[in-house]
C-alpha cells in the first residue's frame, strides 16, 4: 500500500459537513471508512487515525467535537485501555469507551453470564446466559465501533498473570468484584507504571478513585490487604443497575481525563456517591 495513494483516497472520499452549531468540518462516513479499510487491506482504526492526522473527522465522532478537539480524538484513537472485569461496571465502561473512540481496548474476565447478572450487566441478555463475558463484550464492541482494536483474556486475573495482561496499557480500569483481586491489579499497575481507575458499587452507593504508581492507593480505601476479608459491601447490599451506570460513567470520565491530560482527577481522593440521598462527596485519602 502506497501511503500517498491511501491518503489521497481518504481525502477524495471526504466531504464538507456542518456541526449542529453551524460551523463546518470535513468528514468521512462510517461506510467509507469500512470500504477504505477493505480496499487497502488495513484496519478501520488505521483509516480513522490517518483521516484525523489530515484534519478529516470520522462522522461517528462528530458529536464528540466541541468538547473534544480533532487532536483529542486522535489521541484517544491511539490509546489503549484495559478493563478488568466485564460485569456491571466493566460492560458499561467498554461500551462508553468504544463509543467515545478509545482505539484499543484490552478486556479481561474469565466469567460467564448467569441469571443473577441480568438486573445490572449491560452485556447480559437471556440469550447470552452461560456465554463468556469477554466474547459478549467483543461482539458488542464490534457492532458499535468495528474500528476499535480489541485484545482479550478470557481468564481470571491473578498474581501470576496480571502484569502480562495489562502490559502496554495507558490506563487500567478496576471493575472487579472482590477486594483481593483489586489489590493484585493495583500492584501490577504500579509495577508497570500505569494509572489505575478503581470503582466499586453496593446497593445505592458507590465510590471511585484514581491511583497513580506513586500513590498510596487502595490501602487508603480498604485498609491493609492482610486485614481484608473477601466479601465486600455488595454481598450484603446487592448491586443495582442505576448505581452501576453512574459509577461506570464516572470511571470513564476519569479515563478520558487521564488520556487527554485535561481536567481534575480524583487522585488521592475518593468520590463517594449515595443515590438514595442524592449525595456526592469527595474526601481526601
Amino acid at each position: 500500500m502506497l501511503r500517498s495513494d491511501f491518503i489521497h483516497a481518504i481525502k477524495k472520499d471526504s466531504d464538507s459537513r456542518i456541526f449542529p452549531d453551524g460551523t463546518a468540518y470535513t468528514g468521512i462516513s462510517v461506510r467509507t471508512v469500512e470500504k477504505l479499510a477493505e480496499d487497502f487491506k488495513t484496519t478501520g482504526r488505521h483509516v480513522e487515525v490517518s483521516a484525523l492526522e489530515h484534519q478529516i473527522l470520522p462522522d461517528r465522532y462528530a458529536r464528540n467535537m466541541k468538547t473534544f478537539s480533532l487532536q483529542d480524538q486522535l489521541l484517544l484513537l491511539k490509546s489503549q485501555v484495559t478493563i478488568a472485569g466485564l460485569g456491571g461496571l466493566g460492560g458499561l465502561a467498554a461500551e462508553i469507551l468504544a463509543r467515545e473512540g478509545v482505539g484499543r481496548l484490552n478486556l479481561i474476565d474469565g466469567d460467564k453470564f448467569e441469571d443473577t447478572n441480568l438486573n445490572r450487566q449491560l452485556l447480559c441478555t437471556n440469550e447470552l446466559l452461560s456465554v463468556s463475558k469477554v466474547q459478549a463484550a467483543i461482539n458488542r464492541i464490534v457492532k458499535i465501533n468495528p474500528s476499535i482494536d480489541i485484545d482479550s483474556f478470557d481468564e481470571f486475573l491473578n498474581q501470576d498473570n496480571a502484569e502480562h495482561m495489562i502490559d502496554g496499557s495507558d490506563v487500567v480500569l478496576d471493575c472487579l468484584d472482590n477486594i483481593k483481586t483489586r489489590f493484585i491489579l493495583e500492584k501490577a499497575a504500579k509495577k508497570n507504571g500505569i494509572p489505575l481507575v478503581s470503582a466499586a458499587i453496593a446497593g445505592n452507593t458507590g465510590h471511585l478513585t484514581t491511583i497513580f504508581p506513586e500513590d498510596p492507593g487502595l490501602s487508603s480505601v480498604y485498609g491493609i490487604l492482610a486485614d481484608n476479608k473477601q466479601k465486600g459491601a455488595e454481598d450484603f447490599l446487592g448491586c443495582l443497575s442505576h448505581t452501576a451506570c453512574c459509577m461506570a460513567s464516572l470511571e470513564c470520565s476519569e479515563v478520558i481525563k487521564i488520556l487527554l491530560k485535561n481536567g481534575r482527577l480524583l487522585q488521592n481522593q475518593l468520590l463517594i456517591a449515595d443515590m438514595a440521598e442524592n449525595i456526592f462527596e469527595i474526601i481526601d485519602i
